[in-house]
């Protein structure tokens, strides 16, 4: 089987959207295709979409989303079109938008987390499109969702979104979530060293996010508070905050980290190595990469019941989802729970990690992958 990998990212950068453009394409090769490079597709909007794009900005202060502009989908779809060889079985993109216009009778596939209009009213970045931007946008969702073969979504809320918002076929929409983002692969005994070294007297909590109140990160503060109050010593690290932050003692931010350096990863896999919980009670996500990647170590993660969050965390599997309105107590009794009860936390710690063997990594989304394409083939 050959694929074309359709993208505007650089396909080989491992930081392009938190990684997964680039694992994404590393799983499907791992499964014995063929796969061929259009990335880093040209963004060329027409002098139309220029004017129109600074009226919005400097006129009526809303934005546009350039990206989705049809004179560069439709520069996308020529880009792609001319990488296409008799071979090829597949076009294929970690977005839906390069098949808006795309006309070709290969197979049209794409797999991401969301569809444009689950993110209006719903995701910050959303809130200043103009009117334009938004019929603009569900414009083209609409002519990607209508054009495409496959469309595999993250989430059971994007696919649900997708067939609701769209009228898509409900036939054509999969369910696969995307696996964890890291470099290491870690074995059961690898699993069971690292329990071995968390601490059994201090209860460490970890959350990674970059934009603070998005992410529930008052509340993350609030949790250890209480667990404090309760005389459970407990120690909040914090990364990917670069704004001053007034912590108690048992906080600590470590501002950003960039994986994608070798001093970096090897930061972040030792804090979230040594969690016993991933605490992330963020308010709107589309997916979760980082409850994924929690799982790859046997961290039990807690979030919320928001987005695409209940597909990647269990409850009780690989952690627990709360209600939005939760108070902070009802986190600090599951944390509790279980840090009190050592055997007990082994368990789920263990379960985190088996979860992540079998459902939240790329070996497993790239097998599923190929298996629903070649259903359709």
């Amino acid at each position: 089987m050959t694929i074309l990998y359709a993208t505007g990212w650089n396909a080989q950068d491992i930081s392009a959207w938190s990684g997964s453009v680039y694992y994404m394409a590393a799983a499907l090769k791992k499964q014995h295709v063929e796969l061929i490079y259009a990335d880093k597709l040209k963004h060329e909007p027409s002098l139309m979409s220029k004017i129109r794009n600074s009226y919005h900005l400097h006129l009526i202060h809303r934005e546009i989303q350039i990206d989705h502009e049809s004179s560069v989908l439709k520069n996308h779809a020529q880009e792609i079109l001319s990488k296409l060889t008799p071979h090829t079985d597949v076009v294929f993109s970690p977005s839906s938008i390069h098949f808006a216009y795309l006309k070709t009778d290969k197979l049209k596939v794409f797999y991401t987390d969301a569809v444009f209009g689950s993110m209006l009213n719903y995701n910050t970045s959303f809130n200043n499109l103009s009117a334009y931007a938004i019929r603009q946008g569900n414009k083209i969702e609409q002519r990607a969702l209508d054009n495409c073969d496959l469309a595999i979504y993250a989430s059971d809320w994007a696919a649900q979104s997708a067939i609701e918002l769209y009228n898509v076929d409900p036939c054509k929409v999969k369910v696969v979530p995307l696996g964890a983002n890291i470099t290491i692969s870690l074995s059961m005994a690898d699993i069971e060293q690292l329990l071995s070294h968390r601490s059994q007297n201090v209860c460490n909590l970890l959350f990674i996010g970059v934009d603070w109140a998005g992410k529930g990160g008052d509340i993350a503060v609030r949790v250890a508070n209480r667990l404090h109050e309760k005389g459970i010593p407990v120690h909040l690290d914090i990364v990917g905050i670069t704004q001053e932050l007034i912590l108690p003692s048992y906080a600590q931010n470590h501002g950003f980290i960039s994986k994608s350096t070798e001093e970096g990863a090897a930061k972040l896999n030792a804090l979230i190595s040594g969690a016993h919980f991933f605490i992330l009670p963020t308010r709107t996500e589309a997916y979760g990469l980082v409850f994924a990647e929690a799982s790859a170590f046997g961290v039990p993660s807690l979030g919320t019941k928001t987005g695409g969050v209940t597909t990647v965390i269990k409850d009780n599997v690989n952690g627990m989802t709360f209600d939005m309105s939760a108070d902070p107590e009802e986190y600090v009794e599951y944390i509790a729970r279980y840090f009190n009860d050592p055997a007990a936390y082994r368990q789920l710690a263990l379960s985190a990690y088996n979860d992540s063997v079998t459902r939240l990594n790329w070996d497993v989304a790239g097998r599923r992958i190929v298996e629903l394409i070649k259903e359709r083939l």
